[in-house]
């Protein structure tokens, strides 16, 4: 039995040492070393280009380095009957609320005018009133995130495609929810899976819809934000600011008009991370639900696109 990492852009010494911890009887090979193909069962991969999976004959599953499977499930080459998991781990989960609660604080605390204040020695209270915040995305990390929200104080509401009850949480769901859930919502945060539905949903139609000043949280995927029409939001005045950890093209390029816009705060796709220890624990429990029939946490249904 062996295992391939492909992780083209980032070193994957800390992975290959977990597994060689954890599991010291699994072959695992760093792409593009990766042993006889025919003998490989796991592929363990973020971005592993078009065509790659398909090359190795016997693959049990795939795996995803990260939360997102948008980078697997675009690639059509890769069976059908293949099980894509994508990763699961509590350092994910912790990273996104720790982003996200910085990114709330950060906006409604007026840290940035605070700072200006400062440069000017300008002693002044401004107005701290409470917003109200909608979260697009109820999976397991908008869920980590409204909770941790609720218990500093905030009111929280959520919206999902299908608009599942969550206990606790006011919920909306689908396209007939989703205007009177952005009507009242001062901060939007966006950790919504990649889909065909949710391309290009940050748009002018949805800041339109917020109330006036609003401002824009989007750790989901750069995809979902249609940036020319954030640019359009900002100077119209329709929206206050963004903070973006994800972008169309990454790294964003020197030349975007992001970096030069002082409504916007930019930060490099680091809203959440994956130990490797802990990632690797996940790879094996999963592994060991492959063979015994079952199925494994984290395993995406296809359909939905997650």
């Amino acid at each position: 039995m062996s295992l391939v990492i492909i992780r083209k852009n980032a070193p994957t010494a800390p992975w290959q040492q977990a597994f060689a911890n954890q599991a010291p009887d699994l072959a695992v090979h760093a792409w593009p070393e990766t042993g006889p193909l025919e003998e490989v069962d796991y592929v363990l991969c973020w971005a592993p280009g078009a065509g790659e999976i398909a090359r190795y004959p016997n693959l049990k599953a795939v795996f995803s380095l990260g939360a997102g499977v948008d980078h697997l499930l675009g690639d059509d080459t890769i069976p059908l009957h293949l099980p894509i998991v994508r990763m699961v781990d509590k350092s994910i989960t912790d990273g996104m609320v720790q982003y996200v609660v910085m990114a709330v604080l950060n906006h409604h605390r007026r840290m940035n005018e605070m700072r200006a204040n400062q440069a000017e020695k300008i002693w002044q209270k401004l107005d701290l009133s409470n917003p109200q915040i909608g979260i697009m995305g109820m999976g397991g990390l908008g869920k980590a995130s409204a909770r941790a929200l609720a218990a500093m104080g905030y009111r929280i509401r959520g919206w999902n495609r299908s608009g599942r009850p969550i206990e606790g949480l006011e919920v909306f769901g689908g396209a007939g929810g989703l205007k009177p859930f952005l009507a009242e919502t001062d901060i939007l945060i966006s950790l919504l899976p990649h889909t065909e539905e949710t391309i290009g949903i940050l748009n002018r139609v949805t800041f339109a819809a917020l109330r006036q000043g609003a401002y824009i949280i989007n750790a989901g995927r750069g995809e979902q934000l249609v940036e020319e029409d954030l640019l359009r939001a900002l100077r119209s005045g329709q929206i206050c600011g963004a903070m973006l950890d994800v972008f169309c093209k990454e790294p964003l390029a020197a030349d975007h008009p992001f970096w030069g816009e002082e409504r916007v705060t930019v930060t490099p796709h680091i809203a959440s991370w994956v130990d490797p220890v802990a990632g690797t624990a996940h790879v094996l429990r999963a592994i060991e639900a492959i063979k015994h029939c079952e199925i494994p946490e984290g395993q995406v249904d296809r359909t939905a696109g997650y």
